[in-house]
């Protein structure tokens, strides 16, 4: 991974390009959180360095990623339980549906943020580190 990422998304199409540096992220549930003071979605990710892979590539890479949704006035989770903090879920994609923002995870969990608008940032923090794990998808 050359340089470290640090993204805005206003829009769908800035929501696609995240989703898609977002995509395998795992992140811990209980290193999500919800913040109605503030109407902050944060949370932490190991993001797979997807745009430094290239088919020949050997070495590859996860890095810590800070997550921020901005504007959001509801938050509804879908297949776990907030309570489980230990448990990983594998993000799949991101996607903006009316007067929301969902993130899809593998195993048929999926949060939904309420939100009138499109705002999220994320940041890369730390170091990254080597994996030997470059994830993979059945095609249906």
């Amino acid at each position: 991974m050359a340089e470290r990422l640090r993204l805005k998304a206003v829009d769908a199409e800035d929501l696609a390009i995240i989703a898609a540096c977002l995509q395998d992220a795992l992140v811990l549930v209980g290193d999500m959180t919800y913040l109605p003071e503030t109407q902050k979605f944060v949370l932490v990710s190991n993001r797979f360095g997807w745009e430094a892979v290239r088919s020949s590539d050997l070495e590859l890479d996860r890095v810590t990623c800070g997550v921020t949704f901005s504007g959001v006035g509801a938050v509804r989770r879908r297949g776990f339980d907030p309570r489980e903090s230990d448990r990983i879920l594998a993000l799949l994609t991101l996607r903006p549906v009316p007067g929301a923002i969902e993130l899809i995870f593998s195993g048929g969990a999926a949060i939904r943020l309420e939100a009138a608008s499109i705002l999220c940032h994320i940041e890369d923090v730390g170091e990254p580190w080597p994996t030997q794990w470059r994830p993979s998808h059945e095609r249906g």
